[in-house]
């Protein structure tokens, strides 16, 4: 059958306390809605439709890139009229999976043991949960054979019912074709006045249509998100299993619990990370790479052998093999380094193309730069590729020696095997083999009385 996913998403989410809607709150650096509607494409649904409310342009504008159906839900009355605003753009053929905005980690492994065992429309299938404290959540009422008979909600069930430990998690797979006949028939007589997809249960039940469950693989999976603390209780959970994933996957971590990963990791073998990392986007990891202490890694790609050491920071950047990166270093976007380049403490780049061999091992600045192979640049050069309006490059050629406080004020070139005398400020181009000097006289006066304090 066709497979129709809808989404939940309309909810304003108050107790967050946040101008940003529940689903627009970050998971792993990702918005808690791009989590299910990834889990979406990869069961390769025929048409994913969510339904939005509070903050929908916002919801829309960051998922315009995505192949959505979009229908809202301009009053929040229940689950069972939020998916009845969906109803006009679900075909009657085929089966609808009903996910929800707020829940993003259940696995398609687990929604595809849901989805197989809706088969015709003779059957439909919900994830179910056995808690110990099942308080607040509705509960699943079997008949005397075990079959599921309906769902009651905690406001409206009795003492008997609060007993139950299976409760619903509102995942539901079901028939198109049933979906278009009982929604129109829910009514909202109840406690809190709502109109109840749950109440599907018991039309499904009086029809003898046959009502499977499945029961996830972890209790995570189904886990929805109301408040900051949940938020973060979730975000730790999550990023405990990305750690473990890693671990098996070869990667030694000195602490999991202190490692944060905001989007995928591609390694070899033998990586070692230390403590308070964040690994952003994507990102890829050589043989051998050895990461420091407090380092966030954003889109990059760090090359085997290289040692990352402690608080650097490299964004948009791809660094060769056998690479020693920091301390305190910053690779900005457009950064491609070579193998064997050292870049030392207090070292930033941009946009700056670095040739084999080359060493700018502490404080300097190298912005819109093509630095060949086997490069000194001392400490305190700055590369002035600004003037204010717009970025200009300087070309190193190879072997070239860059003395201590040099400003390289572009567009320049400095020819390969030239060297520029500490303190200089090179303004026009160097030849190769050449010593460029560029200072102001320096002048000693004698009997000079410092001034003092009147």
């Amino acid at each position: 059958m066709e497979l129709n996913v809808v989404i939940l998403a309309a909810g304003k989410g108050t107790r967050m306390k946040s101008v940003l809607p529940k689903v627009m709150q970050p998971l792993a650096g990702r918005p808690l809605l791009r989590h299910v509607v990834d889990t979406a494409a990869s069961l390769k649904a025929n048409r994913t439709l969510v339904v939005y409310g509070h903050g929908g342009d916002l919801v829309q504008q960051a998922f315009a890139a995505d192949q959505l159906l979009w229908a809202e839900q301009a009053e929040q009355k229940g689950t069972g009229h939020a998916v009845q605003v969906a109803l006009p753009q679900l075909p009657i053929i085929g089966r609808t999976l009903i996910l929800y905005g707020d829940v993003p980690l259940t696995t398609p492994a687990t929604l595809t043991r849901l989805i197989g065992r809706v088969g015709d429309d003779t059957a439909m299938a919900l994830i179910t949960l056995l808690m110990d404290n099942p308080s607040g959540y509705g509960r699943i009422v079997r008949d005397a054979t075990g079959a599921v008979v309906r769902i009651v909600e905690q406001k409206d069930a009795n003492d008997e019912e609060k007993k139950i430990r299976e409760v619903n998690t509102g995942i539901f797979c079901v028939p198109n074709a049933l979906l278009h006949k009982w929604l129109p028939a829910l009514q909202n007589n109840n406690a809190q006045g709502e109109y109840y997809l749950t109440d599907i249960i018991a039309m499904a039940a009086a029809e003898s249509i046959r009502i499977d469950t499945v029961q996830p693989e972890q209790t995570w999976e189904v886990d929805g998100i109301n408040d900051k603390l949940q938020l973060a209780t979730l975000e730790r959970t999550h990023q405990r299993v990305l750690a473990d994933n890693l671990m098996r996957g070869g990667i030694t971590l000195i602490d999991p619990a202190r490692l944060d990963v905001r989007g995928t990791v591609t390694h070899g073998m033998d990586v070692h990370i230390e403590p308070n990392v964040i690994l952003e986007g994507r990102v890829l990891l050589g043989n051998n790479v050895r990461i420091g202490a407090n380092c966030q890694l954003k889109d990059c790609e760090i090359g085997d052998n290289t040692v990352i050491k402690p608080n650097s920071l490299i964004d948009y950047a791809k660094v060769g093999a056998n690479a020693e990166i920091g301390p305190f270093a910053r690779l900005r976007p457009g950064t491609v380094l070579a193998d064997c380049v050292h870049i030392g403490n207090f070292v930033e780049t941009k946009k700056a193309i670095i040739g084999k061999g080359s060493k700018a091992n502490h404080l300097a600045y190298l912005g819109d730069a093509e630095i060949g192979s086997g490069v000194n640049i001392g400490a305190g050069t700055i590369t002035c590729n600004y003037d204010g309006v717009n970025k200009h490059l300087t070309s190193i050629g190879d072997n070239a020696f860059i003395g201590t406080n040099t400003s390289l004020i572009a567009p320049v070139t400095v020819g390969s095997g030239a060297t520029t005398g500490a303190g200089s400020a090179i303004s026009k181009n160097v030849p190769a083999n050449t010593l460029a000097v560029a200072r102001g006289k320096q002048v000693v006066l004698e009997n000079w009385q410092r001034p003092v304090k009147k």
